[in-house]
């Protein structure tokens, strides 16, 4: 397969079991860090069972800042077949789980796709991405995702070169968001407040990051104000990030309020608040192939 699946449309040639040359550095065949339940997303995601999530390795962005970087970058995991990927699903279904919680999906949508047409969970499909995906990618995903919980994470080309080495993420991200938007539509809950549909927008309030989650939420209360706006604080400076001093540290109390205020001013209701002491190592999970 010649991969263009994202917006980096490397070309790349990808085989069941290797990657020659693509960004991302999956292979064909999807490799799996984690599956399992997860209490650690939005309520209305995780709800009192948890979220089936499962983690999917490498990824089509290179965030310096990353959490989960054995998994980013594709080192952590193991390849399973198609045929594996949807007993995944079957088996976190019957644990309870309210969604399947595709994580970092992007360059294994071919994969996913596949594995729902053997098994579709009777519970609703998350799409969990870095917000980095190509329109047509969303608009292949129509009769498959219900749910749409992307990231958008810059409105700065120059951040989000320097910081993800994609200078082109802020239009990318807009045009993806639009198009998940127009597919999901309202949100819609059931009667224990689990989502059903729709679309949640994150954004991770970086250091010295105020001006640019501010610019962000205005866009999406203008452009998408059916969605569900998450503003997250978990920014965790990890050993990684020596080399980016100005953002090696934590986000400090007067930079949230700073972005809650505005938020709240807004009127605009449908947001998720994180706490600001979720900025620490015990929320980033233990990636040790459970539920492979």
């Amino acid at each position: 397969m010649k991969c263009n699946l994202c917006p980096r449309r490397c070309n790349a040639e990808r085989t069941d079991f290797e990657n020659n040359g693509g960004f991302c550095k999956a292979p064909m065949l999807p490799k799996i860090a984690r599956a399992g339940l997860h209490f650690w997303e939005e309520p209305c995601i995780s709800g009192r069972n948890g979220s089936g999530t499962v983690f999917f390795s490498g990824c089509s962005l290179n965030c310096v800042y990353c959490q989960n970087f054995d998994v980013s970058r594709g080192i952590v995991g193991k390849t399973v077949s198609y045929e594996r990927l949807a007993e995944i699903f079957r088996e976190l279904e019957e644990k309870g789980a309210h969604n399947i919680n595709l994580v970092t999906p992007t360059h294994y949508v071919h994969a996913i796709k596949r594995a729902l047409d053997i098994y579709r969970p009777k519970i609703p499909i998350v799409y969990n991405s870095g917000g980095y995906d190509s329109v047509n990618t969303i608009k292949s995903l129509k009769d498959y995702v219900d749910i749409y919980l992307m990231d958008f994470k810059y409105k700065s080309c120059e951040k989000s070169e320097k910081y993800s080495s994609a200078d082109d993420y802020p239009q990318v991200a807009e045009e993806a968001i639009l198009e998940a938007y127009s597919q999901a539509g309202e949100c819609k809950l059931n009667s224990d407040g689990i989502m059903q549909k729709g679309l949640i927008i994150r954004h991770l309030l970086m250091p010295q990051g105020t001006n640019q989650a501010i610019e962000v939420f205005n866009w999406v209360r203008k452009n998408t104000p059916n969605a569900h706006f998450s503003i997250m604080s978990q920014f965790t400076p990890l050993a990684n990030l020596r080399d980016y001093p100005e953002i090696n540290r934590k986000i400090t109390k007067r930079e949230y309020e700073k972005v809650l205020d505005v938020i709240c001013e807004s009127g605009f209701e449908n947001c998720f608040f994180q706490s600001i002491d979720s900025s620490d190592k015990k929320y980033i999970p233990s990636f040790d192939l459970e539920g492979v």
